[in-house]
């Protein structure tokens, strides 16, 4: 939501989650920054081609063929904008777009021709054009604060007049401050976004999410899990909204597609947006999540899906409507699930705990050392200690507004109302309603999109009873004192959402937001309910501020007294910024006598489908080619088939989906989509024997568009 001066008043309490740094142990771990490629030793991992061939400073290089989409990272693949993700990243765009009678979340889509092509709504793409270090700005500025609030708010305020100087220099771009160590270092990143973005070419469902949540974090997979999107600009090629006018996007690079693949052993990298680790945290972190953060998320995204699944098992627009947040939570909660086996099957908060010892007692050793860093220690320890005591609390209030719709609704309302209110006259109050209330609208059609009303009640329900039992610092006032339990915090949900008016989407967008009269005098219990719990929110943020300031300048100290420790410069965690990394074609050994391939064929989508589970449906077109031996130029001879999906021991997490897979010449051969289940640990460790990724064969892309959806065109555009 806007507001006038660049003001936001929405508030929004986001779990504190910030980057700290990571050692590299291995040669093949690590997510460089472009500008540490001379020290990742890419020529001796076996790159053909020059690093500068991949980043070069104001030259074209393979990083301006990435895009970041959905969260998830792309690429361009032709010179007319076409970009391959995945399946899943286009997922909620394809949602949007279906419904019951052309269903292309089911049924697939492909576009034979440019004027077929369908507006993606909700999707942009955001592309790096350059960065610089801003640490020396932004660490100067609050050399002399050692007010944790104050230091806090002045980084921020610093970071918010670096990206305004930016994009004052160059409105063609939206530039961000990224930390890259908490507390240390900042870079300035400028990016060029693109409004429009079409559906161009979607795999059918069961080949796009073949195996469903069953082979969801899995190895052996056999997920076509890739789409193909398009760019496109204004006739002058700045970036415009959807408009039939606009012309596909002419990217400065784009990759070549390789579709001879690749082998076992072969040297791989990837460039993408990876989005957080978190290798470097004391133990106490490492504890949080395996006490509080992994198991609350993921059994409250468990309840949440049962309750959207019996909502739309009966209504195929329903069905589709939630379909994207259900997706979300699967994906989320067996991430979070294989998280905590591997937590506790590594035991790593036990060798946190022992680095923690080890780097203390290195500290104490060294008298210069422990004038500076004599109490870091102890003090991280008592900042979880305080932070512990309201973690369910803060989890709540994390989740509160994306688990009940109408509540999110009523948030939103409630934060233009309270402005307006604020407002020193009527008239400016309608200045700032005739201001907003167009991005407030659209923000309220997106929440209405996913909402369904029995699913609502029983989440919201499930999150007052959860609420009601908390105790000690824990507790929340505006769910206290209607002293609830189990029972009655259902009838309370079912009754509070059944009396208002914000289940009627057109009356509040119609009439209550018709104008600014209409929206001060609207009143309704629900509304009453979340003005009441934002007073709650706003003194626990209040906190949570300036417990954010004390992490900020303890994780700065960590990071760099431990450099010293480990005699060694660390490689920044991931933090959603452009990144590198790079391996081999590499199968492993997750059990006792067991050896996974890194490669899975067709056969094996015969053999799951035989199983007879829904999730292992797949095309008969599949079954008929493969009897056939109708493989085409796409056949690995040694295997005797189309390989399927790979298996690399590449350093990715979430954000990486979509990242092309390259091999030793920057040629694409894949498209990374998944981890398997032991390497979901890898946001807070990374291993060689068990941290293994997932991707799509460029192979089998090729034969599916060929032999299967008839998308003969997107070969011929890119140059097969």
């Amino acid at each position: 939501m806007k507001f006038r001066h660049h003001t936001t008043i929405a508030l929004a309490l986001l779990l504190s989650a910030t980057n700290v740094p990571l050692g590299k142990a291995n040669p093949d771990e690590g997510m460089y920054p472009l500008s540490d490629l001379n020290r990742a030793g890419l020529k001796k991992a076996g790159l053909k081609i020059s690093e500068k061939d991949i980043y070069n400073p104001g030259q074209v290089g393979l990083v301006d063929a990435l895009v970041q989409v959905s969260g998830c990272t792309g690429s361009f693949v032709s010179n007319r904008g076409l970009i391959i993700t995945n399946h899943h990243c286009a997922f909620s765009a394809v949602q949007l777009a279906s419904t019951a009678i052309n269903n292309y979340l089911k049924n697939g889509f492909v576009a034979q021709n440019q004027e077929q092509e369908i507006e993606a709504k909700g999707l942009k793409i955001r592309i790096t054009d350059s960065y610089e270090d801003v640490s020396a700005k932004i660490l100067n500025a609050v050399a002399n604060i050692s007010d944790p609030v104050e230091r806090i708010n002045t980084i921020k305020r610093k970071q918010e007049e670096l990206v305004k100087q930016a994009e004052k220099e160059d409105p063609t771009i939206k530039a961000e401050v990224s930390e890259m160590f908490i507390g240390k270092s900042y870079v300035l990143f400028r990016y060029k976004t693109i409004e429009d973005v079409r559906l161009v070419y979607i795999p059918r469902q069961n080949i796009g999410e073949f195996g469903g949540e069953t082979d969801n974090w899995v190895w052996p997979r056999h997920t076509g899990d890739y789409s193909f999107l398009r760019a496109y600009v204004s006739k002058d090629g700045k970036s415009a909204p959807f408009s039939k006018d606009n012309v596909p996007y002419q990217p400065k690079k784009y990759l070549k597609v390789n579709p001879n693949g690749v082998k076992e052993n072969d040297f791989t990298f990837i460039l993408g947006y990876p989005g957080k680790t978190f290798r470097h945290r004391p133990a106490q972190y490492i504890k949080y999540q395996q006490d509080y953060l992994l198991p609350y998320v993921s059994n409250l995204y468990d309840f949440q899906n049962r309750q959207m699944e019996e909502a739309g098992k009966d209504n195929t627009d329903i069905a589709l409507s939630l379909a994207t947040r259900i997706k979300r939570n699967a994906n989320v909660l067996k991430n979070y699930r294989g998280k905590l086996k591997g937590l506790r099957g590594i035991d790593l908060l036990s060798t946190k705990k022992q680095e923690d010892e080890a780097l203390a007692a290195f500290i104490l050793s060294k008298p210069e050392l422990k004038d500076k860093y004599g109490n870091l220690l102890n003090d991280i320890a008592a900042y979880y200690q305080v932070s512990d005591q309201d973690a369910l609390k803060e989890l709540w209030i994390n989740n509160i507004y994306n688990s009940t719709s109408l509540l999110k609704v009523a948030r939103d309302l409630n934060t233009l109302k309270v402005a307006m209110r604020k407002e020193r006259s009527p008239q400016m109050a309608k200045q700032l309603f005739d201001y907003n209330v167009e991005q407030l609208k659209k923000s309220i059609q997106e929440t209405y999109e996913s909402y369904n009303k029995q699913a609502d009640e029983r989440i919201f329900g499930k999150m007052l009873a959860d609420a009601a039992a908390f105790q000690g610092k824990n507790q929340i006032m505006a769910v206290q004192k209607l002293q609830l339990n189990n029972e009655s915090a259902n009838n309370f949900a079912t009754q509070i959402i059944n009396g208002s008016k914000l289940a009627d989407q057109n009356y509040i967008l119609n009439t209550v937001l018709s104008n600014a009269n209409a929206l001060q005098q609207f009143d309704d219990k629900l509304l009453a309910f979340q003005n009441e719990l934002n007073s709650d929110i706003v003194i626990f943020a209040a906190e949570q501020e300036r417990r954010e300031g004390v992490l900020n300048k303890l994780m700065g100290d960590y990071v760099a007294v431990k450099e010293i420790f480990q005699a060694k410069n660390f490689v920044p965690d991931a933090n959603s910024t452009l990144r590198l990394t790079y391996g081999h074609i590499k199968g492993y050994a997750p059990a006792d006598a067991t050896y996974m391939k890194p490669f899975t064929t067709i056969e094996g989508i015969i053999q799951k489908g035989n199983l007879g589970l829904p999730e292992f449906d797949y095309p008969q077109e599949i079954k008929t080619a493969y009897l056939n031996k109708n493989f085409g130029p796409y056949l690995k001879k040694d295997l005797g088939s189309v390989p399927v999906n790979i298996l690399y021991d590449m350093d990715t997490t979430g954000g990486n989906s979509g990242s092309p897979i390259m091999n030793a010449n920057g040629e694409l051969i894949g498209v990374n989509f998944d981890r398997a289940y032991d390497a979901t640990i890898n946001d807070f460790a990374w291993n060689e024997s068990y941290s293994r990724s997932i991707g799509v064969d460029i192979r089998y892309v090729l034969w599916v568009a060929d032999k299967i959806d008839n998308a003969n065109f997107i070969l011929k555009e890119m140059g097969i």
